[in-house]
């Protein structure tokens, strides 16, 4: 029987792994896993990790699988790839329904019900640390004939550029595993010599729109865009695809539908995360909040922060899902934040709650409660004079933000003893 993926919980803890029946599922050994990650970006090693489903060689996740990766640490156990045939893909996405139907449970409704790939990961990731202020960019960026429609091929043309940008160069020995991973995570051998990065230069992860903006050059994009037809045969329909230009992939997208799907996005992730918190109620604790702020960043001794806000806040009031929401609008807008503060030469000092909020209102248009804003001074302020450091507020707040580019805090993991010598020998 198959066991349907419950509604995301209500206590604290992370969502449950659902467990499914599958007539075959593609077993792979530990040790032929850490080899592949051994040469993988920290993001293809995260895909690949909450990747839950397999056609003809290419890895997908399910829109249960990309809440789980954005919302836990890891999954709880161990998953087999489930394989579909083309057909029982094709009859899945059949369930997708149309942009115009977009709701800000769409990845709940469908839970294992669809697919996403890995480049549509990476955008979708994307989505979650956008302002809404730079949603019309990001449409803009997809638009390249510039009718205010973005059709399939130009949707497509983006995403192989952001995949050309992004990839990892191969060191010697490594080409038959990169070849692997590329199959993997694309569907297809794509080629290597071109557009990648010097051996000496670090792989850095950059979001669509950076990458886009400062590394393109025209005569990629013409490339590209010559070979669109191509493209377009070499992907296989997904979740997203048939979602924003139907099953049969003729239909455009819209700014108006645009703007409304990321703006769900958004919605959805944040209320799963304060529906793990809630317990039904209409408010989380300040603590709870705290420890939601805290989640995806380099603090190694949290507790400090948590003991100061059960001294300063011994009376729960709690954080509504307006407030915890507009919260973390202001947190994808934290870059304007940070101008702002240096405008009004805050940088090098600290700052208490009225300037704060001043701030915030001049850099985002938002206008925080007097409670949210109290209870985030209480949970940094170590020195305990209700004033906020700014460079330590920044650099945590940008950890957080960007926790699906900069990686999870996890265990380290060693590689195996025939991991490390297949490597030392590829090497000689």
């Amino acid at each position: 029987a198959v066991t349907e993926p419950e509604d995301p919980p209500r206590g604290r803890g992370m969502l449950p792994i659902p467990v499914a029946a599958a007539k075959e599922t593609v077993a792979i050994g530990r040790t032929d896993i850490e080899d592949l990650d051994l040469c993988a970006t920290s993001r293809e090693r995260r895909f690949r990790l909450f990747a839950s489903i397999e056609c003809e060689g290419q890895l997908f996740m399910t829109p249960y699988d990309f809440i789980l990766a954005v919302t836990t640490d890891e999954p709880k156990v161990a998953k087999t790839w489930k394989s579909l045939s083309k057909q029982e893909l094709n009859q899945m996405l059949a369930e997708t329904p149309p942009v115009w139907k977009g709701s800000s449970k769409l990845f709940r409704n469908l839970k294992e019900r669809g697919v996403i790939s890995y480049t549509e990961y990476l955008f979708l990731l994307c989505i979650l640390t956008k302002p809404h202020a730079g949603f019309r960019i990001a449409f803009n960026m997809f638009d390249t004939d510039g009718n205010e429609m973005v059709d399939k091929k130009e949707f497509l043309v983006l995403q192989e550029i952001f995949r050309k940008k992004n990839e990892k160069r191969e060191t010697k020995g490594d080409e038959e595993k990169r070849a692997m991973l590329r199959l993997q995570l694309y569907g297809y051998h794509s080629p290597t010599n071109s557009v990648l990065k010097t051996d000496a230069e670090e792989l850095v992860s950059r979001s669509y729109w950076d990458t886009l903006r400062r590394n393109t050059s025209q005569a990629l994009f013409s490339d590209l865009a010559e070979r669109a037809d191509d493209i377009t045969s070499l992907v296989t329909d997904t979740t997203l695809l048939v979602h924003f230009f139907g099953k049969k992939g003729k239909a455009e997208l819209n700014f108006e539908d645009f703007y409304r799907f990321m703006d769900n996005l958004q919605t959805e992730v944040l209320e799963i995360e304060f529906l793990s918190y809630s317990n039904g109620m209409n408010t989380i604790s300040e603590e709870d909040f705290a420890h939601i702020l805290l989640r995806y960043t380099n603090v190694e001794n949290t507790s400090v922060f948590l003991e100061n806000v059960r001294y300063s806040i011994p009376e729960e009031k709690g954080i509504t899902f307006d407030e915890f929401r507009s919260f973390f609008q202001f947190l994808n807008n934290l870059e304007d934040f940070a101008i702002a503060l240096n405008m009004y030469n805050f940088a090098s000092r600290s700052i208490g709650q009225d300037e704060f909020k001043r701030a915030v209102y001049v850099a985002t248009g938002l206008k925080l409660s007097p409670h949210l804003v109290n209870t985030v001074f209480k949970i940094f302020d170590v020195d305990k004079d209700d004033q906020l450091s700014y460079k330590e507020f920044i650099g945590i707040m940008k950890d957080r933000l960007h926790r699906g580019f900069r990686g999870y805090k996890t265990v380290q993991k060693y590689p195996t003893f025939k991991s490390c010598l297949k490597k030392e020998l590829h090497s000689r």
